[in-house]
């Protein structure tokens, strides 16, 4: 006879039960999406928070840093101006999405239409056992966008969706087709108003349509005591091309998911990352990337700037498909540890099961090259100053590959904020 121990709930984990006991009757949804939350919401119960026994947490075990759960509700917030001047801005304040009064010629619905409907329950699925975001998400979602970039859809200026929380608990969900031939850049922006600590979990499912080239940034600048769980869903189809700029720069514990599955023959992806780590913080990247096709292209590179007690990770797969020949994958991970007790872990992966492709990854961790720092320093310029121009130059260098001039002045603004306020 096995007799096994039931195990103490930790007080974040009885927080969610007791959050979901007490939100479950307000949240959208038919029948069938109640049960469907429930269901996401049992097997977090059942097996706890993700512990570093699973492979895919072993550098982030939420039962020891997720030590508790804010209550629902938050003070009011206001949306902020936009990083790009003459954006399409669709807000999501405190996880409520605001009706636009321009959308700049794309279609878009609220998520909570799609909950109440009931359209949305093929949705509200999870990768795998391990999916932790995807259950956090789909049991308390009650917003979000459905975006539809309409075929031959064009637009000089980005659209931002922003999401502005004060405190308390949001999670959202953004749906996103890019039809055949559309050309767009989006900006998922979170951002934290007011010193409350906040809960918040996204999820972005997007598709890009044949042909399309979308440059989408993720940028998360919550507070210092925020947790924020983020996914990105991504299914590129022919011929498509997806700039994905992924930049972390605020929050206590943040874990950022990437699947993305390069399912159409000559797609690409260019995934370039920056993570800015300081105080006692703790950031995790996880990529899954699925070269599913032949003929198809990926380049990878993060950039990491970690000071103080900061910890940050980042695992990424790669993985090959049967029959996706001719692939073209390489990573990288680059890591600059600025203090003594500043920690990065870099687990870079491949499984490759085609036998012609071309795949490869590199890690490095390390201090300011001293060489560079003395050639500063021969010149004049003081030594605080040299380290502070050699770190930014360290990772705007990525950023400075967008072609757009005006995103790039704007996001080496907000990387020389960080860096003048931490560094």
């Amino acid at each position: 006879m096995n007799i096994q121990t039931a195990i103490k709930p930790t007080n974040a984990e009885q927080a969610l039960m007791d959050a979901f006991g007490q939100a479950v009757g307000s949240l959208p949804g038919d029948a069938a999406i109640t049960t469907q939350r429930s269901t996401l919401l049992r097997a977090i119960k059942e097996t706890g928070l993700p512990t570093r026994r699973r492979e895919s947490w072993h550098y982030t075990d939420l039962r020891s840093l997720l030590r508790n759960v804010p209550a629902p509700g938050a003070t009011a917030v206001k949306a902020v101006a936009p990083i790009v001047e003459g954006s399409t801005v669709l807000a999501l304040l405190n996880g409520e999405a605001i009706k636009a009064a321009n959308t700049g010629g794309l279609n878009v619905k609220s998520f909570a239409e799609s909950l109440a409907d009931g359209s949305a329950l093929k949705g509200l699925t999870v990768r795998d056992n391990d999916d932790f975001t995807g259950r956090l998400n789909g049991g308390f979602v009650r917003d979000g966008f459905v975006l539809d970039f309409p075929d031959g859809f064009e637009s000089e200026k980005p659209v931002e969706i922003q999401s502005v929380q004060g405190g308390g608990q949001s999670h959202s969900r953004i749906p996103v087709r890019f039809g055949k031939s559309a050309k767009a850049t989006v900006i998922e922006r979170h951002v934290a108003q007011g010193e409350t600590a906040a809960l918040i979990s996204s999820v972005s499912d997007i598709t890009l349509g044949e042909g399309s080239e979308v440059t989408w940034i993720v940028m998360q600048q919550q507070g210092k005591d925020d947790n924020h769980f983020g996914q990105l869903r991504v299914k590129l189809g022919k011929a498509s091309k997806l700039r994905l700029y992924v930049i972390n720069a605020g929050g206590r514990l943040v874990r950022q998911d990437l699947y993305i599955d390069v399912d159409g023959e000559h797609s690409e992806l260019t995934l370039r990352g920056i993570n800015l780590l300081g105080g006692d913080t703790h950031t995790d990247v996880t990529l899954v990337l699925g070269h599913n096709a032949e003929n198809t292209n990926s380049t990878e590179i993060m950039r990491n700037v970690v000071f103080d007690r900061a910890k940050g990770v980042f695992q990424g797969q790669i993985r090959v498909a049967p029959g996706a020949q001719k692939t073209d994958a390489k990573m990288s991970c680059n890591t600059l540890l600025l203090s003594d007790e500043a920690d990065f872990s870099a687990k870079p992966e491949l499984e490759i099961f085609a036998d012609d492709v071309v795949c490869g990854h590199g890690a490095t961790v390390a201090d300011i090259d001293a060489t560079h720092l003395f050639y500063l320093e021969s010149r004049g310029i003081p030594e605080k100053q040299a380290r502070a121009l050699l770190v930014q130059a360290f990772v705007q260098e990525t950023v400075e590959e967008l072609e757009d001039e005006v995103l790039v002045e704007a996001l080496e603004g907000v990387i020389t904020d960080w860096l003048e306020k931490h560094g």
